[in-house]
Parts: structure tokens; sequence; C-alpha cells
């Protein structure tokens, strides 16, 4: 992933209480990040009321300085996308990581609940799937 680490170390440390919902008053609700530019359209959002529009905030939002702050690694440079869930993350798999854990669990979910798919009859009766080659078969 070519994102910066600061950006995913910041994610990796978040809770699900580090975003915040912006431009409502503007009908473009986003759910962002929560960090210093989005303390600043909070205090703008804040501050101007019903008579906000969108030119108050642009020069935050348009995501210029969010490119910006990726080029720079400075996760409070700009503005970015981040739901409730950034709170469930803990770590960040490689590709490989994700499959392998993925590929150990449909076997386990198919050694433990799913023995007809791989285990002849016979073997089911006699609750011996494992000797009787159902492993070899995944």
């Amino acid at each position: 992933c070519n994102w910066p680490e600061s950006f995913k170390r910041r994610m990796l440390e978040a809770k699900e209480t580090d975003t915040v919902m912006m431009l409502r008053r503007l009908k473009n609700t986003s759910r962002v990040f929560r960090n210093k530019v989005a303390a600043e359209v909070e205090a703008i959002e804040s501050a101007k009321g019903e008579s906000m529009v969108f030119e108050d905030v642009r020069h935050l939002v348009n995501g210029k300085r969010g490119r910006q702050a990726e080029k720079d690694n400075d996760p409070d440079g700009g503005i970015w996308s981040a739901g409730q869930a950034v709170g469930l993350i803990h770590s960040i798999p490689t590709v490989k990581e994700v499959i392998d854990d993925m590929m150990a669990e449909a076997e386990e979910t198919i050694r433990s609940r799913l023995v007809s798919l791989v285990c002849e009859p016979e073997c089911k009766v006699s609750g011996q799937a494992k000797a009787a080659g159902m492993h070899s078969r995944l």
C-alpha cells in the first residue's frame, strides 16, 4: 500500500470516536478522520451556522490539502475519509496473510461443520472423518 506510514499508524491507534461528521449544513455530509483540519472545518461550521456556504471551507476540503498531506506524510494536513470502523483496525496484514487466514478459517469450518462435503458417508457414521482421509482432500 502506498499510503504514508503516519496515516496507517494513526488508523491503528484510532478509536471509533476518532471520526467526525462535517458539511451537514451544506447537505453534503462526510465522515472524516478527526484531525486539525477537520477541527477547523467544525469551528467554521459552528461559527457560521446556517449562513455557512461552501466557499467558507473550500480551501480546507477541496482535496488539494489532502493530497499534499499524503505527499508530506502529515495526517493532520488535510481531511481524509474514515468511518467508525476505524476503531476496529488493529493490524495491517499483507494480502498473503489475509488469504492464508481466510483459507485456514475455511478449512476449519469444513472440518468442524461441513464434513459431509468432503467425507464419504461411512466416515460420517463412524465419526472418523480425519482417519478416512478427509483432511487430505482439503
